[in-house]
């Protein structure tokens, strides 16, 4: 499996939209767990690494240092 490239305050998207409707998330904590916030609606989520790299589509927006 590809390694995916993420790093803090990108803008991700996941498989399954927010119910919310929005499908654009901003990692802020990176670590063994990795927290997730809603861009639609302030939402934060925490998941393993393993199991967000499984659920995670692709990174929309890089952050910028």
């Amino acid at each position: 499996m590809e390694e995916k490239e993420f790093a803090l305050n990108d803008i991700v998207e996941m498989k399954k939209p927010h119910p919310c409707g929005v499908n654009k998330w901003k990692i802020i904590r990176l670590g063994m767990d990795i927290r997730i916030k809603c861009e639609g609606c302030g939402h934060s989520v925490m998941l393993a690494r393993r199991e967000f790299a499984k659920k995670m589509k692709k990174v929309l927006e890089k952050h910028e240092k």
